[in-house]
């Protein structure tokens, strides 16, 4: 039985080996579209705004419906005023900012069957 499992265990090794590892096997799968539309830069990092931004909407998710607590800096809307493609107004789509990186990342979102993903248009008096 272990000859048997080393020889499956060896097979395996010599197929995983002869893998092709060529920058054009790398491109198979297409990378996210990352475009910032607005604005000179993000509330936060970009190393950290890829690591927590969910946790960050999540935080301010809480803080607005248990604490009645608005603000603007980490809010769905705002992220969606910078980063909607200027061409259809909105983070989803085929290069939607949002819908590209999750795609890719192969995670579902639910934040837009309540919220708009598209860009407002914003009064003078409107407060940021």
């Amino acid at each position: 039985m272990t000859r048997i499992a080393a020889g499956i265990f060896a097979a395996l090794l010599a197929v995983a080996g002869s893998a092709d590892t060529s920058p054009r096997q790398a491109q198979r799968v297409p990378l996210p579209v990352i475009r910032i539309e607005q604005g000179e830069a993000c509330v936060a990092p970009v190393e950290e705004m890829r690591r927590n931004h969910m946790a960050m909407l999540l935080d301010q998710r809480d803080r607005t419906v248990r604490e009645g607590i608005r603000t603007t800096r980490f809010s769905l809307k705002n992220c969606v005023e910078c980063h909607a493609s200027r061409k259809t107004g909105s983070v989803l789509g085929k290069d939607g900012f949002c819908s590209s990186c999750h795609t890719y990342a192969a995670v579902s979102m639910d934040c837009f069957e309540c919220h708009t993903p598209l860009r407002q248009s914003r009064t003078a008096s409107a407060p940021r």
